[in-house]
């Protein structure tokens, strides 16, 4: 379900992570091995930007699902984080986080009400 969130927030802030491979040999045997991606400061603003976009766009009943979902996406980014939407709430006050922000509010806006309706419709189900 994380991956299908991670190609929703790529549409939302349409800009690509692009992750190399490394291969390695072993026994005369090519092993394609890529290695986990780290967390990008454009990952989290594209997160932070659903906690301003959706509720707008989640009906008042839908609105404890997204939270939840929200939640639950926060802390898979930020699994080292205690409370991780507060720990993005505060990323978003710092002003090494401002240019990522702006981009990330400026491509949701470009997205437009249905695409992001649709992203945050997929974070309300992601709260099960």
């Amino acid at each position: 379900m994380k991956n299908i969130f991670v190609k929703s927030l790529c549409a939302l802030t349409f800009s690509a992570v692009t992750l190399g491979s490394i291969s390695a040999h072993a026994a005369n045997e090519k092993i394609e091995v890529t290695p986990t991606p780290a967390v990008t400061t454009q990952e989290l603003a594209a997160i932070y930007v659903l906690s301003e976009v959706c509720p707008k766009l989640v009906s008042d009943g839908d609105q404890p699902k997204f939270e939840a979902g929200y939640a639950k996406l926060a802390k898979e980014y930020m699994p080292s984080e205690k409370n991780p939407v507060n720990a993005l709430q505060q990323l978003s006050k710092q002003k090494s986080f401002k240019e990522a922000l702006k981009e990330a509010q400026s491509d949701a806006k470009k997205a437009g009400d249905k695409k992001n309706g649709a992203i945050c419709q997929e974070l309300t189900a992601y709260s099960k």
